[in-house]
């Protein structure tokens, strides 16, 4: 709504007065005043007639006054009432009894003394004043505006986002400023912060959660959020309507901060964010940027993201603030706009119109609540429910003698292969580079006398959160969050490895190149010594966050445990990281006898490819992916043609499928794993399985869910149930 600049001798802060008694008094002023006086006061009423004209005459700069209005210290309301003639001769009247009782002042002084406003010093004309101002409200029709709006426009537009500072309520904007030079581009710069404010809105109440369903038409949709949010601003006061205004955007904030979270979740574990248990993540994350961009990359991350959520917050709640201003600044056509556009939600939900996809009628955000409302009073029930289920253990109660019997007297060792999934084998991306090693080591196997058998399962992670896959494989308890780790692991349930232990047959230990501190959970995997990274003695370099090379890995092992002399077989749990993400650099196989301290691997690490090179580029990470399954698999089957003797057998799986951006958005969780062993007895207990031959399994190999394996596994080599 445009306005004229206010005259400034009419003050909001002056107390009501009596308008009649003001009327009665002027004449007899008019009357006692000198002839000089009189021509005083009409010189004064004068220039305020032309300084009125001038404003009036171009309707450019009446545009940028009603822009500016926050910056001319003035209110809706006198604004709305100073358009009409009433006030200016009222106000004139008033500046008649003023100048009537200084008729000394010669009339520059009265002009100067027009724009100082110094009439604070007489409380009779602060009174005739406020009558003349009294007046005109009640003669002019913008005195029925709804009393909500009074004093709203100077908050307004100081709240507004672009609006500049605000000068004092009683003076007039200084000449000079930008604002005033150029009103029309002014105008133009408001209305363009209050679109984009209105497109920032809509895309938070649109946004997906996931990248693939970034498409236009999802965004080509009515929220009702936003029409609900419209009609509550619209006929709120104007205090609690600011608060509500700022409170709506800052929640809206938060919920585009989640959202943002989804998105990052599902393309790397193929879920969403979970607000109970995934605020630990964050501290692997840091680790992980740490170990791949240097400590002060990874600082500098994390100030980016605090900078962003901090960005996200602040421009939401501007955003709304700014929208609200507006749409009460122009309350009757806001409020026509928005019967219009709830009408047409309504009409588009009822009939189930789309746009190649999701209902024009949206109600995007109040679903996503509802889920993640829905999605923690599930896990706050998932965490009793699962205690109880933790406490149950088929073989719980078996005694060590009457566990694993079928395998006495072999070195088993049980090998994880970092994200090694079905992709892996069956995307044309991969596929080539993998079965072809595959095929390769296959054959070597058998050349050496050993025979294998392969399935797949499905893992309870996706992406990430390998020790999720860990303890899913080993305790036969679905794993897939992190409050249920902590559950299972600060309990007694037998795990896979445990029952190794249990037996007192084998010694038992773990290979955790990835571990880089204390590992408690090495007592609930019942190992009998754990091997971190710190504790096989490598002095080469890294390979981004894979800590030393998997035939690296796999040699310490073979100097600290499985060359030396033993006086009872050994269980080994290993942990291969080589094909970890970033996929570069990947370490490159040398003759296992030069491997040595690690420190041979500096020339290959830096000929390597840059991580950045590699994981940003949609064509390369893939190819990386697949060069890097090839070489672990390549390392560990080596080792067992080199190292392995008739007793040993081999259990090898991936613990989880690589991220969405390699795996593909609709992949499964499905990984392969293989058993390989010298004795064929010990495959034979399996053949029941429906196992495909060899260490590749064929397509229509059975799927298991990855925590069957272990009752499973325990019952095909001579274990007897006893329930705990």
């Amino acid at each position: 709504m445009d306005r004229t600049t206010p005259e400034p001798e009419v003050t909001p802060e002056a107390p009501p007065a009596d308008t009649s008694d003001d009327i009665q008094h002027s004449t007899p002023l008019e009357e006692a005043a000198p002839a000089e006086g009189v021509a005083a006061e009409h010189a004064v009423s004068s220039e305020s007639a032309e300084r009125d004209g001038a404003e009036e005459a171009t309707p450019a700069e009446e545009g940028a006054a009603g822009e500016a209005s926050a910056e001319e210290g003035t209110t809706a309301s006198e604004g709305e009432s100073e358009e009409k003639p009433a006030v200016d001769i009222d106000t004139d009247a008033a500046s008649d009894k003023v100048s009537g009782a200084e008729v000394e002042a010669p009339a520059e002084e009265a002009s100067a003394g027009e724009k100082e406003t110094p009439f604070g010093e007489a409380p009779a004309v602060e009174e005739n004043k406020a009558a003349a101002k009294d007046l005109a409200v009640e003669e002019s029709p913008a005195a029925e505006t709804d009393p909500a709006d009074e004093g709203d426009t100077a908050t307004d537009e100081d709240t507004s986002a672009g609006d500049g500072p605000a000068g004092p309520p009683d003076e007039p904007a200084a000449p000079g400023k930008w604002r005033d030079r150029h009103p029309v581009a002014a105008r133009n710069v408001g209305w363009t912060v209050t679109g984009l404010s209105l497109l920032l809105i809509c895309f938070a109440l649109l946004m997906p959660t996931s990248a693939p369903k970034f498409t236009p038409g999802v965004f080509l949709r009515i929220p009702v959020e936003a029409v609900l949010g419209a009609a509550v601003l619209i006929v709120l006061p104007r205090r609690p309507r600011i608060a509500v205004a700022i409170l709506s955007g800052a929640i809206l904030g938060v919920l585009t901060v989640l959202n943002l979270l989804d998105v990052g979740f599902n393309m790397f574990l193929g879920r969403g964010f979970n607000v109970v248990l995934d605020w630990v993540l964050f501290d692997d994350a840091q680790s992980y940027l740490k170990d791949t961009m240097g400590n002060g990359g990874a600082i500098g991350a994390v100030i980016a993201v605090v900078a962003l959520v901090l960005i996200v917050l602040v421009l939401m709640t501007l955003a709304v603030l700014r929208v609200s201003n507006v749409m009460t600044r122009n309350r009757d056509a806001a409020s026509r706009v928005t019967l219009v556009v709830g009408t047409a939600w309504v009409t588009c939900a009822a009939l189930g119109l789309q746009l190649s996809g999701p209902g024009i009628a949206a109600r995007t955000t109040v679903a996503r609540v509802e889920d993640r409302v829905n999605r923690v009073q599930a896990t706050l029930k998932d965490e009793a429910a699962f205690a109880k289920e933790a406490k149950k253990d088929a073989f719980g109660g078996t005694p060590g003698d009457q566990l694993l019997t079928d395998l006495r007297g072999k070195d088993v060792m049980i090998a994880f292969i970092e994200s090694y999934g079905r992709s892996a084998i069956e995307d044309e991306a991969t596929a080539a580079g993998v079965d072809a090693t595959l095929t390769a080591k296959n054959e070597a196997l058998t050349k050496a006398g050993y025979s294998a058998k392969s399935g797949w399962l499905t893992s309870a992670t996706y992406g990430g959160s390998s020790w999720l896959g860990h303890s899913t494989f080993l305790s036969g308890l679905w794993i897939n969050n992190q409050n249920r780790y902590r559950t299972v692991t600060a309990g007694e349930h037998l795990t896979l490895t445990g029952a190794f232990k249990r037996t007192g047959a084998w010694r038992t230990v773990g290979v955790m190149p990835g571990v880089q501190k204390n590992w408690p959970e090495g007592k609930f995997y019942g190992l009998d010594n754990v091997y971190d990274s710190r504790e096989l003695g490598y002095e080469g370099p890294k390979f981004s966050w894979s800590t030393m090379p998997d035939q690296y890995a796999l040699s310490a092992f073979e100097r600290l445990e499985h060359g030396k002399k033993r006086d009872k077989p050994l269980m080994s749990e290993i942990i291969l990281t080589s094909s970890h993400q970033p996929w570069a650099p990947i370490p490159k196989m040398i003759p296992w006898d030069q491997v040595g301290d690690g420190s041979v691997y500096e020339g290959i690490e830096k000929a390597g490819k840059d991580p950045a090179d590699v994981f940003y580029d949609s064509k390369k990470v893939k190819e990386e992916y697949g060069k890097s399954i090839q070489y672990s698999v390549n390392s560990l089957i080596d080792y067992v043609v080199k190292y392995g003797s008739k007793n040993t057998v081999l259990v090898f799986l991936g613990d989880h499928q690589p991220l969405a951006s390699v795996s593909g958005s609709n992949a499964s969780r499905d990984v392969p794993v293989s058993i390989v062993a010298h004795d064929k007895s010990v495959l034979d207990k399996i053949d029941d399985w429906g196992w495909t031959d060899g260490i590749k399994p064929d397509k229509t190999a059975p799927v298991w869910r990855m925590d069957s394996f272990r009752d499973r596994f325990l019952t095909a080599y001579g274990s007897t149930p006893v329930k705990r």
